[in-house]
């Protein structure tokens, strides 16, 4: 892929896909001691990127290939895209969601989609849904219209950098992108290699489905073992070939991001911008602070998508508070015998010490009896202090780490 074949999808997009925002965003220029911008995909009428590439791929088909329909798989977004230019074109679809596809996600498909669209909620994960939307398209001859694994979805979606570029005038320094499969990425060094080859280029993932990591690693495509699901938007278990390709040839750096911090990137843009990201809209400025950026310099974020369900705004807060060091878990093996509750409240916690879960896992015998207790501390400062207590306290208390399987199961 080239920068012209960027150019070209620029030109077909006209009047089909809008032009977002490009914004300043003084919290994060503060912070970092940067000139940092947003550039606003959420504010697409799919509220993500995914609408250029498969607006794209859909405008080269054919006549008889439109007659006949397509059909894709998606986390999300990408389906979103394809039910917005469906509608658009009057094509038909079928829509594989996973399972583990957000309900507001589901939803919005749908909405965007009309009667033309179906949408079929089937497997544990985007791989199985992808495996699903390629037998049906192998049945029935409807088109596949990929994620990201195609150059006419990649060129489609790198316009967004391109017309990012423009907005701002001149290049930045330093461009951060999300990364899942790796279309984005793919799209926007094809164009900027060529264009404005001095610009830094920073694909970030998720650390729980760094595959595009992996795959660097590899010398190729792998597929991951074990996925966490939760960044939906870039949980992906294998990068494409097309996309791969084109990132190592141009020899980009990609930084995993841990969950954890992206969730707490998502309440400061909540908060302090007014900002509704979804957890892969928020990876490319929860990673600045893992970067080596010069003062001063110019760097352009990718906000690639706000189609966030508010259901799970509780375990983006406790994941943050995780994070953070404000949440801890402990096992307590309590004394059967009456006053031991209230030695732990008047010599194990601190003042502002809050209790936010406290439940008898079982009693061993009639002595003693163990509980899962939650507390939440006011600066990540009193954890210090508090386990100082633990350890001068009586009772047998072990704290679990944030990376054991219980904590990762309570979060």
């Amino acid at each position: 892929m080239t920068a012209a074949d960027v150019d070209a999808a620029a030109a077909v997009l006209v009047g089909t896909v809008p032009t977002t925002p490009l914004e300043d965003n003084a919290r994060l220029t503060r912070r970092h001691g940067c000139r940092v911008l947003l550039k606003r995909e959420d504010l697409q009428p799919v509220r993500s990127y995914k609408s250029r590439g498969a607006s794209h791929f859909l405008a080269r088909l054919t006549a008889e290939e439109r007659e006949r329909g397509v059909v894709c798989a998606s986390a999300g977004n990408h389906a979103q895209g394809v039910a917005f230019a469906c509608a658009a074109l009057g094509v038909s679809a079928r829509i594989y969601l996973p399972r583990t596809t957000p309900r507001q996600k589901r939803l919005r498909v749908a909405e965007l989609g009309g009667d033309g669209v179906e949408v079929v909620v089937q497997g544990d994960s985007f791989d199985d849904a992808a495996q699903l939307a390629g037998e049906h398209a192998a049945e029935t001859g409807r088109v596949l219209v990929p994620p990201f694994d195609h150059p006419a979805t990649v060129a489609g979606q790198g316009t967004a950098i391109r017309e990012a570029v423009d907005q701002l005038g001149a290049a930045p320094d330093v461009v951060v992108v999300p990364v899942g499969g790796g279309g984005l990425l793919a799209g926007t060094v094809a164009w900027l290699g060529e264009r404005h080859p001095g610009v830094r280029v920073v694909g970030v993932e998720p650390a729980g489905a760094a595959s595009m990591t992996a795959a660097l690693a590899a010398g190729g495509p792998v597929t991951l073992e074990q996925v966490d699901p939760f960044v939906d938007g870039a949980a992906v278990r294998r990068v494409g070939e097309v996309t791969f390709a084109q990132v190592r040839a141009a020899g980009v750096e990609v930084v995993p991001v841990d969950e954890g911090a992206v969730c707490t990137e998502m309440l400061e843009l909540y908060q302090s911008d007014g900002v509704v990201a979804e957890p892969a809209g928020a990876l490319a400025t929860a990673a600045l602070h893992q970067l080596d950026l010069e003062p001063g310099a110019t760097v352009l974020c990718v906000l690639s998508g706000g189609n966030n369900d508010v259901s799970r705004y509780a375990e983006i807060v406790e994941r943050s508070l995780v994070h953070t060091g404000l949440k801890h878990y402990f096992l307590v093996d309590f004394p059967q015998e009456p006053g031991a509750l209230r030695a732990f409240l008047d010599d194990v916690l601190g003042p502002d010490d809050d209790i936010t879960l406290f439940e008898y896992v079982k009693r061993n015998n009639r002595e003693t009896g163990p509980a899962l207790v939650g507390l939440e501390l006011s600066t990540a400062d009193d954890l210090a202090p508090l386990l100082a207590r633990i350890e001068a306290s009586p009772a047998h208390i072990e704290r679990l780490p944030p990376d054991s399987p219980l904590t990762r199961y309570l979060t």
